[in-house]
């Protein structure tokens, strides 16, 4: 597989990131936990606005269930991340950060408000990301990654 430069990368998934990944990083396996960050916490503008939410607060309506739907959904950007070979310590955060959204969600009405601000997956694919490239050696750039929301 063929370095891939990273500006390439940043361009395809909305990313600011000056380093660079491993040659060895999965970009497919990037590109499907985007996806997933995408859908659930930021695929819809709120009209009028700069805003977006995904369908983790929608979900979020629904007491609990939709709350355990969304981790489960969520917990496969950790899957993914641990499979490409990130650090168990940022595993261990990514996983708090899901267990934040789902315990806080899970409370009626202020859950699904809270769940529109709690970007868990676009806050863990940046830490996935990050590991990736301190992988790499890049520790400097590493910090430079943002996921943009808009």
């Amino acid at each position: 597989m063929v370095d891939t430069p990273t500006r390439d990368f940043s361009s395809e998934f909305d990313i600011e990131f000056d380093g660079e990944l491993p040659e060895t990083v999965d970009r497919a396996a990037i590109h499907r936990m985007r996806t997933v960050a995408r859908l659930f916490d930021d695929a819809i503008r709120v009209p009028g606005t700069d805003f977006r939410i995904g369908i983790d607060p929608i979900l979020g309506a629904l007491p609990v269930a939709g709350d355990v739907v969304s981790a489960g959904f969520s917990l496969y950007i950790v899957l993914e991340s641990a499979r490409l070979g990130v650090s168990f310590r940022t595993l261990l955060k990514m996983i708090a950060n899901i267990a934040i959204d789902t315990t806080v969600g899970s409370v009626p009405v202020l859950g699904t408000i809270f769940d529109s601000f709690w970007k868990a997956n676009e806050w863990n694919m940046k830490m996935a990301l990050e590991d990736l490239a301190e992988e790499a050696g890049d520790t400097e750039d590493a910090e430079a990654i943002e996921i943009d929301i808009d």
